[in-house]
């Protein structure tokens, strides 16, 4: 974040909302039409890079070479990832989803969870899912880093940062649970209490990417990692839509904790100062 430059957060998320709503709406009404089936991946994909797109256009037209520089270098620069955070890097989601089905069998849950999974949990037709997961990764974090979460950091602490940021990025998926064969709308049509934990396992998600993000320098490299580690986590093993319920619990209780043991640099108020 560049404390000299005035962020436009409200500018910033109005645009991103707006463009990402017609896209990814229209996205849902053709995926609908079975003669055009395939054509809403492109709506879906352009709905995808919208955050990145916007982010873009807004510090280009800062006419500010301080923030073009410090965006290139946290998005090209490895150095700006510390070591010493590589094992919570690497571990905290993957053990998440673990606990998380150790958690479930006592209530009924399978031991086969356990299990690679044989598929992914939704399909996109001509696009590998695999592929999804990792463009969703890096459009969504070279927006969300590159502009949006130093926007609100600008204006507060990295709590108060965080929060809103999470609140604002789970409705950010909302039109997604009317497209045909997303991940959203498959859960919705298995039950809304699933659909309705999927926007609620995002708050705490986002609590722990801006932390782990600020942790490792604001390196948006890191922050498209990690994402990308919490995606394949959800996919990697046969792990029930129940159990991921109670993961949304155990990812509160980690977020919990790391606010907790980090508080000073959650709560400073000169916290959202903090440069890479």
């Amino acid at each position: 974040m560049i404390s000299n430059y005035r962020y436009d957060p409200k500018a910033y998320f109005i645009r991103t909302f707006i463009l990402t709503y017609i896209l990814w709406l229209l996205g849902a009404y053709v995926s609908h039409q079975d003669d055009k089936s395939g054509l809403y991946l492109l709506f879906m994909l352009l709905g995808l890079m919208t955050p990145f797109l916007i982010s873009v256009v807004m510090i280009m037209k800062s006419k500010n070479p301080a923030i073009k520089k410090d965006f290139f270098n946290r998005l090209i620069n490895p150095r700006l990832i510390q070591m010493k955070m590589l094992p919570v890097f690497l571990l905290i989601m993957p053990l998440s989803v673990l606990i998380s089905i150790l958690l479930s069998l006592p209530f009924g849950g399978s031991i086969s969870q356990f299990h690679f999974a044989q598929g992914f949990s939704f399909s996109t037709g001509i696009v590998p899912v695999l592929l999804l997961l990792i463009l969703a990764a890096s459009f969504e974090e070279l927006g969300w880093r590159g502009y949006a979460f130093d926007s609100l950091q600008s204006r507060y602490n990295l709590f108060t940062a965080s929060i809103i940021f999470s609140i604002l990025w789970s409705f950010w998926h909302l039109p997604l649970i009317f497209v045909k064969n997303s991940y959203q709308y498959e859960i919705f049509q298995e039950s809304i209490w699933f659909g309705m934990n999927f926007f609620v396992s995002i708050i705490p998600l986002g609590i722990i990417i801006s932390w782990m993000c600020i942790k490792n320098r604001k390196s948006v490299m890191a922050a498209i990692l990690f994402h990308f580690i919490v995606n394949i986590s959800q996919e990697i093993l046969a792990i029930s839509q129940t159990t991921k319920c109670i993961e949304t619990l155990v990812l509160t209780i980690v977020a919990a904790v790391i606010v907790v043991v980090d508080r000073e640099l959650f709560f400073s108020s000169e916290g959202n100062f903090v440069n890479s």
